[in-house]
């Protein structure tokens, strides 16, 4: 069993549409009461179960008569949203129900997540419902977002709601049961059963591609799900759910081992997706960094976007991503201190310096 209650007290599951749907568009009903009896049985045993549900835009598809699975538009992808969520909620209201277990619904939208106080919000909600014993259901809420403000799929979703939760584990159940080192359509693909750190070359291995043309999500989006769980110091696992009780089968998987855990805000920092720019920094600048330091901008030698004092940004090195961070310029003036010391700052800006472009304070290394 993966995560057992003994060592994991919360635990957050995702669920793909693949495997919550079928073919002809209904639901895979007798599969979905194999999970709420899986879940019961680790209530019974005291974890705390959250599920990130996707289904709502293939069930509303299915209702509405729409093609291409509901996602010809985005006015239709949130018209099978709208409708199809309703009837997703229902159902697992019905299983959950049957088990002696209380269902809740939570729907959030990427800025939910990205605005500290609402992730906050957020994070009291879970945990209430959660310590009362309901299982929430989670999902995006397609009805309302726009290509520029979702998630775009519940992996990252699932992680980002393990941060939240202060879970203690995450599994994503898919119609794949883990990373291959190249498709697994492929022949010669090897599995990979455990990755210590999602780097570069674990990218490579992975097929963007979703298989059952339902889902939003592939590999790739999964990688990224790792990394966000990672840096909060929450493992998380790729596992198959093809299985008739896949939370209770020794099923193979490929398990992500977490971090060191960052403190809550910096944690919150490395996991957002909506950073409004960029600065680039030098060698010595990113070695810095990853020493413990603050931006300053003498290492400093691009900067994009247009992004205000406050603003999310990426720190990027020469070999590629550094960190996240809260800038403590708008990009008009950090342009302008590009490559200056320190004593230097005044007179270019005409007021008094802050002490770096962006704080240790207030940055999270990736």
């Amino acid at each position: 069993m993966l995560f057992p209650p003994p060592s994991c007290p919360r635990l957050i599951v995702k669920i793909g549409s693949a495997l919550l749907v079928g073919e002809d568009g209904s639901v895979r009903r007798a599969w979905l009461e194999g999970i709420a009896a899986d879940i019961a049985d680790r209530a019974r045993a005291g974890q705390q179960v959250a599920i990130v549900s996707s289904g709502a835009i293939a069930l509303g598809a299915r209702r509405l008569g729409l093609t291409k699975g509901g996602r010809a538009s985005l006015e239709d992808a949130q018209a099978a949203a709208a409708t199809g969520q309703i009837a997703l909620a229902q159902v697992w209201s019905e299983v959950l129900a049957a088990q002696g277990l209380t269902a809740a619904q939570m729907l959030v939208t990427l800025d939910d997540l990205e605005d500290r106080r609402r992730y906050l919000n957020a994070a009291a909600t879970l945990d209430r419902l959660l310590s009362l014993g309901v299982v929430p259901v989670i999902n995006e809420n397609d009805s309302v977002a726009t290509a520029e403000i979702r998630f775009g799929d519940n992996d990252r979703l699932a992680a980002r709601v393990a941060q939240v939760a202060g879970a203690s584990g995450v599994i994503l159940l898919s119609d794949v049961d883990g990373l291959y080192d190249r498709n697994p359509a492929l022949p010669g693909a090897v599995h990979i059963a455990q990755v210590k750190r999602v780097d570069a070359a674990t990218v490579a291995m992975a097929d963007a591609g979703s298989g059952s043309g339902m889902g939003s999500g592939g590999m790739t989006s999964k990688l990224a799900a790792a990394r966000i769980a990672a840096a909060a110091g929450i493992p998380l696992a790729i596992a198959s759910g093809r299985a008739d009780h896949p939370l209770s089968a020794a099923a193979r998987h490929t398990l992500f081992a977490a971090e060191r855990a960052a403190p809550a805000r910096k944690a919150w920092l490395a996991g957002g997706l909506t950073a409004k720019g960029s600065i680039s920094v030098d060698a010595g600048a990113a070695k810095a960094l990853r020493a413990g330091t603050s931006l300053l901008a003498a290492g400093a030698t691009t900067v994009k976007g247009g992004f205000a004092r406050g603003d999310l940004v990426t720190i990027d090195g020469p070999d590629g991503p550094v960190a996240r961070g809260l800038s403590e310029y708008d990009a008009a003036d950090a342009q302008r201190l590009l490559g200056k010391r320190s004593e230097e700052h005044a007179a270019l800006l005409g007021y008094a310096p802050r002490s770096a472009l962006v704080h240790r304070n207030h940055l999270a290394l990736l």
